[in-house]
């Protein structure tokens, strides 16, 4: 084997030779046990030895619709690039396609389109629904999944499902919009397009040579009974940069001989080399807009963007450049596929002209298959369940497939590029306006490439919680991006998401900072990173100032926010004016400020091992979280109480203009943040910093008011801990109680957003003579309040499930095992508190695992998603969950915060709190 190898290098030219003469990847004896090879990689990268990220799933799933493409006057972004327009549209500001990967500055894409002789179009990107379109608002219409990926992308693997008959586009569109918001939204699977197994299984794998080389291999599966024919059409095109710039060099592609395409980019630095397998005719036209087509004009040009569509679906020969070249290259290759069998095709890109493209193919694809199950069973080697295995693997390969190239350049877009027509003077004062400063150009985690084809700033917090258990770099540079001086505004916001950067989501990315710190902390023996600790400390000093300045109206310490991530939880849309005038003093924006404060607290602490200078900041950070609990509870005696006595609940505060306060009595999410202000201090912690120390012994006396309404100090705990939480026992016992009652929020899957009490119940409140209300709705949204397409009045969502759980833990460490609560509520069983943390983990995990009926909750009643063996174990990482259902709900590829899925997975180590004990006195 390595023979062959060396005889395929001696034909190679560039740095492929140096590369693998350098690592022979196909040594056995290369790597350690210690160190398998995708942890080498890893590692070269990191110590910038080889680029192994250059190349990766980069490319959005929709590029159209998105508010970087709109140009028009009234913002609308929906309607000015649709779908329809999609194939013929050069776009500004990034790509689309199905399976596709790209360079890091997306320079040089690939893709998979295809075709079954029915449809009227090429298959090339996904379809779905506008947020006027749906009923439940913007959704994908189409069957995919991520099955496979490794940190590096050195391994890939995804699922495309083909039907064999027409895709039903028009029967999706006009369904959906006939029914309403009471029912449910109609998919591709209602559409009985797959009943009788008529449809092709499309996997697309991709496996790296080396950094900058790699094959991709397209498996077609007929699983019907009949034979099939499909047109399978790998795209090779250039990101069109020269059209907005008339200074910029335009690239070329063109056949250098027979199956070989040659690639010439200025941008890439050297040339690149497209190879296909014989059996394919290579076709040619330009990444430019047909405007032709679009906009009724005469144009001289004659080869668009959509001329590969026309050649294969129309017949236009002229389409297609005769003299093959341009911006834009298919391999065109057609088969029939037996009745349930295959065919694979391959095609390669690299660095290196070579005479034997594919010689090794098989080989390199069977090593890194290898690799992947190796780093993927040093990480599950503690997982006993198969099946646990397949979620949590599909669950981190979501996570990775979902990186994209993210452009925006908001002076840019707004202002318009020479040659083009100049956009409409009213955006100058429209959306983003305020974000001048805003150039985003990175690899950016997404929430969901196609739902949502832009960061957002909460989202990408969690987000960075499974990435850091397979690629702690990844994640510590996502949260630093977020604070570099070309995202966060000069005042100190984060950028929130494109529709709207001054929208405001709860401050998490503290939180995400600290416990990344950790997770990487616990991979490297102990030894933290406390760089990346201190550089991303300095830029939340700034957002914390800028919450303060902002968001406490009356500077009393009582934070409003609006939505807050929470989109239609209240009785009004908290983004919006109010109707009744005034504003809401929020329980959630509260809480979240009493736990940033916290968290600040104790990266300080944290750094002031190093730096003793930092105990002023936890001091700091220690005393405002005091007066924000004091604030919270009326100790000012200004009127204000989110905590109500008699219920036994946090509520939001309605402030009117003429002054009076009504309480907004929704038992909702929005009570139970408060839970999440919680940590611990560590006596050992306390004796390394006497500063500290001594400021907090001095302060506790003086405001001992503050002090024994939120924390137990004087009261240690196991281990002689302490104790700082918005709950004292009597209250975090009052909202436990509520919590875990499984007729309020405690449903089979984990914490409902909005108590089921409402259910029979719903909270309405009069003012001005106007009713407003909320009720329980489990499902999607029966309103268009905040959009329509999320729900946060029933559901289940994993991110603020994930903090309840991790707020448990903290109170166990403290409490520990002889403090005991009732779970369920009203069952009479007595556990401890992780018992509880460990009870709605399992409850969360089980809607993807398969209980003893072989059924997988998330998949609802659909047989074929239940027992079809070609979708049975294939999972879809859904936005939401049924409140009583466990049934997926809103975005179905939302593996971003529903990817902490695969943290819960995760064994955790325990120990007996007692040998805790033990262990630390020992010491």
């Amino acid at each position: 084997m390595l023979a062959l190898l060396l005889s395929e290098l001696c034909v190679a030219k560039g740095d492929t030779i140096a590369y693998i003469a350098r690592t022979s990847f196909f040594d056995q004896q290369l790597f350690s046990s210690s160190m398998n090879a995708e942890k080498q990689r890893l590692a070269d990268v990191r110590n910038n030895k080889t680029d192994w990220k250059k190349w990766g799933p980069y490319i959005a799933e929709r590029q159209w619709g998105t508010v970087r493409e709109d140009y028009s006057a009234d913002g609308n972004a929906w309607n000015h690039t649709t779908h329809d327009m999609a194939r013929s549209k050069a776009y500004r500001w990034g790509e689309e396609g199905i399976a596709g990967v790209c360079d890091d500055d997306q320079l040089l894409c690939l893709s998979v389109a295809l075709w079954n002789e029915r449809d009227p179009i090429l298959k090339e990107r996904l379809f779905g629904l506008t947020g006027n379109e749906g009923n439940h608002g913007e959704d994908v219409k189409e069957m995919y999944y991520y099955l496979d990926s490794t940190p590096t992308h050195s391994y890939l693997k995804m699922l495309y499902k083909y039907p064999h008959a027409e895709f039903p586009y028009r029967r999706l569109y006009e369904e959906n919009r006939r029914r309403n918001k009471l029912q449910p939204e109609f998919e591709l699977l209602d559409t009985g397009i797959f009943n009788d197994d008529k449809y092709f299984d499309v996997f697309v794998e991709y496996a790296k040579v080396s950094p900058e080389d790699f094959f991709s291999r397209i498996t077609v599966y007929n699983r019907g009974s009949v034979d099939a024919h499909i047109h399978v059409i790998p795209q090779l095109w250039f990101r069109n940069t020269w059209s907005w710039n008339p200074n910029e060099h335009k690239p070329v592609m063109y056949e250098l001989k027979k199956n070989v395409v040659q690639i010439e980019h200025h941008g890439l630095g050297r040339r690149r080399w497209f190879y296909c397998e014989d059996g394919a005719k290579l076709l040619f036209c330009e990444n430019e807009t047909n405007v032709n087509r679009l906009y009724d004009t005469d144009s001289k040009e004659k080869y668009f963007k959509d001329g590969v569509n026309d050649y294969v679906v129309n017949g236009k020969r002229e389409a297609v450049n005769p003299e093959k070249k341009g911006t834009k290259a298919a391999a065109h290759f057609t088969a029939t596929i037996p009745a349930h069998g295959a065919k694979i095709f391959h095609v390669r890109l690299g660095d290196a002209l070579v005479q034997e493209p594919f010689e090794m193919c098989g080989e390199v694809f069977s090593r890194r298959i290898k690799e992947a199950d190796e780093f993927y069973a040093e990480l599950q080697h503690d997982i006993a369940s198969n099946d646990a295995r397949l979620v949590q693997r599909q669950a981190l390969a979501g996570m990775l497939w979902s990186k994209q190239f993210y452009y925006y350049d908001v002076t840019q877009w707004l202002t318009g590029d020479p040659g083009q027509p100049p956009p409409p003077e009213a955006r100058k004062e429209g959306r983003n306006h305020a974000w001048l400063h805003l150039n985003n150009a990175e690899i950016i985690s997404m929430p969901d490439k196609w739902e949502y084809p832009w960061y957002a700033a909460w989202d990408m917090a969690f987000h960075c919680i499974p990435l850091a258990m397979v690629d702690p770099d990844f994640a510590k540079d996502q949260l630093v991006l977020l604070t570099r001086e070309w995202y966060m505004h000069p005042n100190g916001q984060f950028p929130a998401y494109e529709w709207s950067f001054s929208d405001v989501n709860p401050p998490v990315h503290a939180w995400a900072t600290w416990r990344v710190y950790k997770m990487d902390q616990k991979m490297h023996c102990g030894k933290g990173d406390v760089d990346f600790l201190e550089r991303v400390y300095h830029k939340l000093l700034l957002n914390f100032t800028w919450w303060v300045n902002r968001k406490d109206t009356e500077g009393n310490n009582i934070f409003e926010g609006g939505f807050l991530g929470l989109d239609n939880i209240g009785v009004f849309d908290r983004s919006s004016e109010l109707p009744t005038g005034g504003h809401i003093e929020q329980a959630d924006g509260t809480s979240w400020m009493a736990m940033y404060s916290l968290n600040l607290m104790r990266i300080a602490l944290e750094l002031a091992l190093v730096k003793p200078v930092y105990q002023d900041m936890a001091t700091k950070f220690l005393e405002h979280f005091l007066y924000i609990a004091g604030a919270a509870a009326n100790i000012g005696k200004k009127g204000i109480n989110l905590w109500d006595e008699q219920d036994e609940f946090f509520y939001d505060v309605l402030h009117l203009p003429h002054g009076e306060r009504i309480p907004l009595k929704a038992r909702s999410m929005v009570g139970l943040i408060p839970l999440f202000a919680v940590e611990t201090l560590e006596p050992e912690l306390l004796s390394q910093l006497p500063d500290f120390k001594k400021r907090l012994e001095w302060f506790f006396n003086y405001r001992q008011d503050l002090v024994q309404l939120v924390s137990r100090w004087q009261e240690p705990g196991l281990g002689e801990r302490r104790l700082l939480s918005l709950l004292r026992g009597h209250r975090m016992k009052c909202l436990l109680k509520r919590m875990l009652d499984e007729t309020e929020f405690l449903s089979d899957y984990g914490v409902r957003a909005l108590s089921k009490y409402h259910q029979e119940n719903p909270y309405a409140v009069y003012v001005n003579s106007e009713t407003f209300s909320v009720s329980y709705q489990p499902a999607e949204s029966e309103t268009g309040l905040f959009g329509g397409n999320s729900n946060w009045r029933g559901p289940v969502w994993f991110p603020v499930n994930f903090l309840i759980i991790e707020s448990l833990q903290k109170f166990h460490h403290y409490y520990g095992d002889d403090f005991k609560i009732d779970y369920p509520t009203g069952s009479g069983n007595l556990v401890t508190i992780d018992d509880v943390a460990e009870e709605l983990a399992k409850r969360l995990t089980k809607l993807f695992l398969r209980n003893e009926k072989g059924i997988r909750p998330a998949f609802g009643d659909n047989p074929k998603l239940q027992a079809d063996p070609h979708f049975k174990d294939y999972l879809f990482f859904h936005e939401y969950f049924h409140g009583d259902t466990g049934e997926g709900l809103g975005a179905s590829h939302q593996t971003g915060w529903t990817g902490l899925v695969a943290k819960l997975l995760q064994p955790r180590a325990k120990k007996d709190h007692r040998e805790l004990l033990k262990e630390e006195k020992e010491l």
